[in-house]
């Protein structure tokens, strides 16, 4: 399973998507599914959104990538994630606490860059 740290990954590039958050979220779901339908990433596909961003995307599957919606802090969620999946689990993300939690589960971990150089194509 490719998880998706979403906030961390928009947050990684200075393109003004603080102004914007929900519509930064729906534009980064929408490269994500792109991404997916042409196959340069393989399913399962999660992305986690939290705070304002969960308005931009509606929780749910499309395309071979599901959204979820953190209820409260996107960390614990996706950890959450990693604890209940029945697959292998590859985290995306910089947030150097997380990835030990997540690789404590027996997660591997890569970082924006890499997911980004998939999106871009």
């Amino acid at each position: 399973m490719l998880l998706i740290d979403a906030a961390n990954v928009i947050g990684s590039r200075p393109d003004g998507w603080w102004r914007d958050r929900p519509e930064a979220a729906r534009t980064f779901v929408e490269r994500v599914r792109a991404a997916a339908r042409a196959d340069r990433l393989t399913g399962p596909v999660v992305v986690v959104l939290e705070g304002a961003s969960r308005a931009g995307v509606v929780a749910g599957e499309a395309d071979g990538v599901r959204v979820v919606h953190a209820p409260a802090s996107g960390d614990d969620q996706l950890v959450d994630v990693t604890r209940h999946a029945d697959v292998v689990v590859t985290l995306v993300s910089a947030d150097r606490g997380l990835r030990r939690r997540v690789q404590d589960l027996g997660a591997e971990v890569v970082g924006p860059t890499w997911l980004l150089g998939q999106l871009d194509g």
